[in-house]
């Protein structure tokens, strides 16, 4: 049976008044059989060097990576540290909640929060102190100059002494009623703290929670709660000044964070966020289809149905090629240049639960089922 290319379900999660709820958005009867890959040609060696476990992750997982660790956590409550170079161990604390949201570190300090809505502080697996927080959050902590810094489903930001835990200060700024069940944009640049707030990207004084600049990336439109959705997501990518992001299903734009001032944004209808280096900056669409945009311009460089009515996890761009996977548990290495398939490996029988990061020489991928993957592409 033939059906519209443009057409597929998908299921939205979103959190409205601190409830979670899951909502069927539907464009068409259903998503296209994607095309069969045969005979890959091997252009791009990509190995796996080792493999741990840390259970089951049905959140929006982000790895944080800190030169040589990597630090990451489970639906059920376990925080870990990872040698990013072995997989080992480096420690592993298991807490008596379920976490929503994290992790975020300095490298030092590890911040989560749980699904009892807590923020919970971690340092060489001990738990320093805890806080209650008055809403829900899926974004993990950012810490940052001795702080730590939360965005809140009800889109507050609140900052927190690093080492005692007394809330500074908060800053709450009016939305839409609905907010996405995915990382948004929580980053430090400079001496600013940068906040995707539904649709725009604003700076922020550290110290205070003063708004000192806002560039729109995206602005709500339509004629229910639903249509009108705008929030930035994760990941997003900085080089130097500048920031890029992607707003849920609408659009992308970079923001040079200096001066506050946006730079171009573009059309894009896609759920997962962005990789990048100095030249590009690299997002599957909903359909499978992987662009590729000029950092500076906002020019399309290249794009690549390869990968089409597959579901794509986030990519990361890499000195070698674009890492992206499937909700099949496949891992594909695109080229720079064109978008070509150069490389893919099967890593699992699930979706990947984060972005691939890279620290300590190895690119680290993880799965729903908790599967971690340390990948070296000589």
């Amino acid at each position: 049976m033939k059906t519209n290319a443009s057409c597929w379900t998908s299921l939205i999660r979103l959190s409205v008044a601190g409830v979670c709820v899951a909502l069927v958005a539907c464009s068409g009867t259903s998503r296209p059989q994607p095309a069969d890959i045969q005979g890959v040609p091997v252009l791009q060696d990509m190995r796996s060097s080792w493999t741990a476990n840390v259970g089951k992750i049905d959140f929006p997982l982000v790895v944080s990576a800190r030169e040589d660790r990597i630090a990451l956590a489970n639906s059920q409550g376990v925080v870990a540290v990872l040698d990013a170079a072995t997989g080992k161990d480096i420690w592993r604390l298991k807490l008596d909640q379920a976490i929503s949201a994290g992790v975020g570190s300095d490298g030092q300090q590890l911040a989560v929060v749980t699904r009892n809505n807590e923020l919970v502080a971690l340092q060489d697996g001990k738990v320093q102190w805890r806080k209650s927080m008055p809403a829900q959050s899926f974004t993990p902590p950012l810490v940052a100059g001795a702080r730590v810094f939360v965005l809140t489903a009800d889109r507050s930001v609140i900052a927190f002494d690093g080492a005692t835990g007394r809330q500074l200060w908060t800053q709450q700024r009016p939305g839409e009623p609905l907010v996405l069940k995915q990382a948004g944009v929580l980053l430090a640049f400079k001496n600013t703290l940068v906040v995707g707030l539904s649709g725009r990207l604003a700076g922020l004084d550290p110290n205070t929670g003063v708004i000192r600049w806002e560039s729109a990336i995206a602005t709500p439109r339509g004629t229910n709660d639903i249509e009108r959705l705008v929030d930035l997501v994760s990941p997003f990518d900085r080089v130097d000044d500048v920031v890029c992001v992607r707003a849920f299903q609408t659009s992308l734009g970079c923001v040079n964070a200096e001066r506050g001032q946006g730079m171009w944004t573009r059309p894009s209808v896609g759920e997962m966020g962005l990789s990048g280096n100095a030249t590009l900056v690299v997002t599957p669409l909903s359909n499978g289809v992987v662009q590729a945009w000029s950092r500076t311009t906002g020019e399309r460089l290249w794009e690549t149905e390869r990968l089409k009515y597959r579901i794509l996890s986030a990519p990361l761009v890499t000195p070698r090629g674009v890492l992206v996977a499937d909700n099949g548990g496949w891992l594909y290495l695109l080229s720079l240049a064109d978008g070509a398939l150069l490389n893919r490996i099967k890593l699992d029988s699930e979706e990947l639960a984060t972005a691939p990061v890279m620290a300590g020489g190895r690119y680290v991928v993880v799965t729903r089922e908790g599967r971690v993957t340390g990948l070296q592409i000589p």
